[in-house]
């Protein structure tokens, strides 16, 4: 029943898209077509044809015509018109091409489409064909909504919560095929939704018990095993391995060859001047090869160096088992990256469960990773979004050591960033902040501080020590903290279009709540039991991505393993009101 009402939801969703509008014959006289090397239309007759395409002219109304300016360029080698519009407030706000010798209109972006190609809707483009493909992804929602629903209750708060996990779906769908105001938009309910579950499982410290189990535990252990099995498959036979993930063995490479990888990527120009090509063009007539300063030919990176050091070091076994051409190819050091730290976070769920809830919710934790759509996502896209939480699943099965704790929060955050947000509510795990009890806080803190010193460790490769951590800051925190994107509704007035809210005071305003919300769970709850912990971690989690200008569906993998285990725990009867007394030094 639940896997029919999501059904219906998706497809009502996918019914409520906007279709792509047809294009229209064009109305306007073209010149006689003469000689083989003849233009049948000119610069004008082009320009209006491209502006009468539908999608041009529906965005392009936004903008006063007297801030608006034209070019149109015919471009032999293709025999097409480029044409290109410009706002003086937004810059560039429309590109398209229009076929000269039929006087269509072939290609047409506009708004955020213009200058962000993953924005145009290009399914596949990001984890392979197969894994976004509807049979592979609605089956995936499938196992992970029959194998955890609360199937003698199909209305239930339960069914709900998965139902919330599952919802990106639609704004993925979405976003594939360029509908991205759309899509952004549709990423906020199951956000808020899940915020404020995971708040009030957080204070309340009791989630919903759900019916007995349906499924036998030995039922859904071979199921997670064949699942993991599936994944892995997929990954090998369909994955692909974005920018996110090559940054990951290009800052494996540079530490190992004793360089610091921030400010040493392989880039198209350096100092004004453009590095010598090494490789063929692509259909555009890009070419990603270029010959960098270490003398090597290496395919191009500029923006890789962003993350924070744990995010390349934990490279450097795949780096060495399978070496790195210089290229961006098949990257088989990455993939071994990516499904170990897949691995790593299936069996530290289990362990999490098992030592909290028993074998039913180990078994009920792994199947959910195993079987949950988004984590398969990333598995294929191949980036390192995995990473961070899978450190924290470890640390919060080892949550009664503040070293442990410490260590963990620490990797994590110096993986990405966003983890860092969890330091003060797991520094006071399991009693808050108090002046005359300071000693586990202590023992995280230096924990914390050891482990960061080592991480860090890397910048001390470039000789000049200063200028290295200068650069650390420029590329990572700075450039994060001042970066631009479509992806989310907070950044929409960059493109001064009519209609568009400006909701950056919301934004700056929800900033606030969640900054002080992290550092109140510090002092509140007094007490706090690992389910608390789990769902206090997920809603700070969450609440960051909430305020995020950049964001992206492989970032939903780092508050899920904390939303699985406070949403899932009435699944694997779990002690609700367990204190973990256990006392490690």
């Amino acid at each position: 029943m639940t896997g029919t009402l999501f059904a219906l939801v998706f497809l009502l969703a996918l019914a409520a898209a906007p279709a792509k509008a047809a294009q229209p014959e064009p109305t306007v006289p073209v010149i006689p077509f003469s000689q083989q090397d003849s233009k049948r239309l000119n610069d004008t007759s082009a320009q209006t044809i491209f502006l009468k395409d539908p999608r041009v002219a529906g965005w392009i109304a936004r903008y006063p015509s007297s801030r608006l300016t034209y070019e149109s360029v015919f471009i032999k080698a293709g025999r097409y018109w480029r044409e290109r519009v410009w706002d003086t407030k937004a810059g560039q706000i429309a590109e398209g091409r229009v076929d000269d010798a039929s006087g269509k209109v072939t290609e047409a972006w506009t708004g955020p489409q213009v200058a962000w190609g993953m924005a145009r809707g290009s399914p596949g483009a990001f984890g392979g064909k197969q894994i976004t493909s509807l049979p592979v992804w609605l089956g995936f929602c499938a196992l992970f909504l029959i194998g955890l629903g609360d199937l003698r209750r199909p209305f239930s708060l339960r069914n709900l919560d998965l139902v919330a996990l599952l919802s990106f779906s639609v704004s993925l769908w979405l976003f594939n095929h360029g509908h991205i105001f759309s899509s952004a938009s549709l990423i906020y309910p199951p956000l808020f939704y899940l915020f404020g579950r995971l708040l009030y499982v957080g204070l309340r410290g009791r989630t919903v018990r759900a019916s007995r189990p349906v499924w036998p535990i030995w039922l859904l252990a071979a199921l997670t095993v064949f699942a993991i099995g599936f994944r892995i498959g997929l990954n090998i036979r369909d994955g692909n391995v974005i920018d996110v993930g090559y940054a990951g063995v290009i800052g494996a490479d540079r530490i190992v060859s004793g360089e610091s990888p921030y400010g040493h990527f392989p880039v198209e120009t350096l100092k004004g001047k453009t590095l010598p090509a090494c490789g063929p063009a692509d259909s555009a007539g890009n070419i990603h090869d270029r010959i960098q300063p270490n003398g090597r030919c290496e395919s191009i990176n500029p923006e890789g160096d962003t993350y924070g050091p744990v995010a390349y070091l934990v490279y450097i076994p795949g780096l060495e088992l399978f070496g790195w051409s210089h290229k961006w190819d098949n990257l088989p050091a990455v993939r071994f990256t990516t499904i170990l730290f897949d691995l790593l976070s299936i069996g530290g769920l289990a362990l999490v469960g098992r030592r909290f809830g028993g074998a039913r919710l180990a078994v009920t934790l792994a199947f959910a990773w195993a079987a949950y759509p988004f984590t398969q996502y990333v598995s294929s896209s191949n980036t390192n979004d995995a990473i961070a939480p899978t450190f924290l699943i470890w640390g919060f099965w080892l949550a009664s050591s503040p070293w442990a704790k410490g260590a963990a929060v620490a990797l994590s955050g110096w993986t990405k960033l966003s983890s860092l947000i969890v330091a003060p509510l797991w520094a006071t795990y399991p009693d808050a902040l108090r002046l005359r009890s300071l000693g586990k806080p202590i023992r995280f803190v230096a924990a914390f501080l050891l482990t960061s010193v080592a991480a860090l460790s890397v910048l001390a490769l470039d000789p000049n020590l200063g200028k290295a951590i200068s650069t650390f800051w420029n590329k990572t925190f700075h450039r994060q903290l001042n970066r631009q994107s479509p992806f989310s509704i907070w950044d929409w007035r960059q493109y001064h279009a009519d209609g568009i809210p400006n909701l950056h005071v919301v934004q700056t305003a929800l900033i606030v709540a969640v900054l002080a919300l992290a550092i109140a769970s510090a002092f509140y709850p007094r007490r706090r039991s690992p389910l608390q912990l789990a769902a206090l971690s997920g809603a700070l989690l969450v609440g960051f991505e909430l305020v995020l200008t950049y964001w992206f569906y492989t970032y939903i993998v780092w508050f899920f393993p904390f939303a699985a285990i406070a949403l899932l725990a009435g699944a694997g009867g779990i002690v609700q009101a367990r204190r973990d007394t256990e006392q490690v030094t």
